[in-house]
């Protein structure tokens, strides 16, 4: 089953909704299921200085007197998950580089891995995810090799989350017609993707275990 996870990096409910899924995807997997999940590119802010500023200022600008109440609601649904969201520490900056760095871990086999520590640099260790040198000391701790393409694949992807009318992350798409918005809690999640395997016909084929032998009574053996 193909899964395209459109969020990102700076966004909170992103990263809860990205752990959330992790855990859904690995019961799926553990019954015998396959799911080749895809980091897609979205950027909340597109006009984000990549030098960066505190993250706390800026959402106040935007959302006045109620910033600080919003943040700490969702650091406490994030610590419930085992996530530290520190938006006191948080660097505001412009998410593209960390994007192209992420479809260039993907082709390499580790878009999740590095959209995880992406996530974690920006929100638990205060690192600015716009800057070369960040980026490539993530790179290197997570294994990926920087190309230094991937640019004009990012600018295809966020044009098509415009054309597919994705106006909020996180959002999961499942073989490109199946969508859930949010970041739902894990039973949604699991859920979701068993409906979505039923409907495609991608149900994991419940494994009987044979007897001693290799065979059962009715002369079925085990190969």
């Amino acid at each position: 089953m193909k899964v395209e996870i459109f969020s990102d990096v700076v966004c909170p409910w992103c990263y809860i909704g990205h752990v959330r899924f992790a855990r859904a995807a690995d019961r799926f997997r553990a019954k015998g299921g396959t799911l080749e999940v895809t980091m897609r590119p979205y950027q909340l802010n597109p006009d984000a200085p990549a030098e960066g500023e505190p993250l706390l200022p800026a959402l106040e600008r935007k959302f006045g007197p109620n910033a600080t109440q919003m943040v700490e609601r969702v650091a406490s649904v994030g610590s419930e998950e085992g996530l530290v969201i520190d938006h006191a520490r948080a660097v505001s900056a412009n998410t593209f580089e960390a994007h192209r760095l992420i479809e260039i871990a993907a082709g390499q086999g580790l878009g999740e891995e590095m959209a995880e520590r992406l996530f974690r640099a920006y929100f638990s260790e205060g690192l600015n995810v716009a800057d070369a040198d960040v980026l490539g000391k993530l790179a290197a701790e997570t294994g990926v090799t920087d190309t230094g393409e991937g640019a004009e694949q990012v600018r295809e992807h966020l044009a098509r989350a415009g054309r597919l009318g994705i106006t909020g992350v996180p959002l999961f798409l499942f073989e490109g017609q199946y969508a859930v918005s949010g970041a739902q809690p894990e039973e949604v999640f699991t859920a979701a993707i068993d409906e979505v395997a039923e409907k495609t016909g991608q149900t994991p084929i419940t494994q009987l275990a044979a007897p001693a032998d290799g065979c059962d009574d009715d002369g079925v053996c085990a190969v």
